[in-house]
């Protein structure tokens, strides 16, 4: 009898996991038509009890997710650790097409940004389409030692604000 009721509980778990999963699985992407994005960047972080400065290069990708239409790249900045904008990388808007990426470099050696930098990146699209995957890649390598990392942006407006 214990065995039975054991192996029912076990049943109605897996019962359970599969339909969640199967739900997460079946949610469609989230559309937009445009946003601003925040995207933490780190031209430098500290290691142990040290204040020395580990140096990494920062790169901004903005992914253009959508299979089918385009999207337009309106505002690419970088700003350092207490808010002041360093660059402006673009003039004029930028058009992604469908599935297609951008990137921007900041070497290693620009120390500028410190170790709260940051990116905002703005985009819009002539009508709803999946939202952009726009993340920082921080790499840096000293003395034999790697370190890499990523950090994802994150909407802090859109159109429907």
């Amino acid at each position: 009898m214990k065995n039975r009721m054991m192996f029912s509980l076990v049943i109605v778990c897996c019962m359970v996991v599969f339909f969640v999963l199967e739900i997460t699985a079946c949610e469609k992407p989230e559309l937009s038509q445009g946003e601003l994005i925040y995207i933490p960047a780190y031209s430098h972080i500290y290691s142990a009890n040290s204040e020395k400065p580990f140096l990494l290069t920062v790169t901004l990708s903005i992914r253009n997710t959508d299979p089918v239409d385009a999207m337009k790249i309106t505002k690419v900045e970088y700003y350092e650790t207490q808010g002041k904008l360093l660059i402006s990388y673009i003039d004029t808007s930028i058009i992604l097409g469908p599935l297609e990426s951008l990137r921007y470099v900041v070497p290693e050696k620009d120390e500028s940004g410190g170790s709260g930098a940051n990116f905002l990146v703005s985009w819009e699209a002539d009508k709803k389409i999946n939202q952009p995957i726009v993340e920082s890649i921080m790499i840096g390598t000293q003395m034999q030692q790697g370190v890499s990392f990523t950090s994802r942006g994150q909407v802090i407006t859109s159109p429907e604000d």
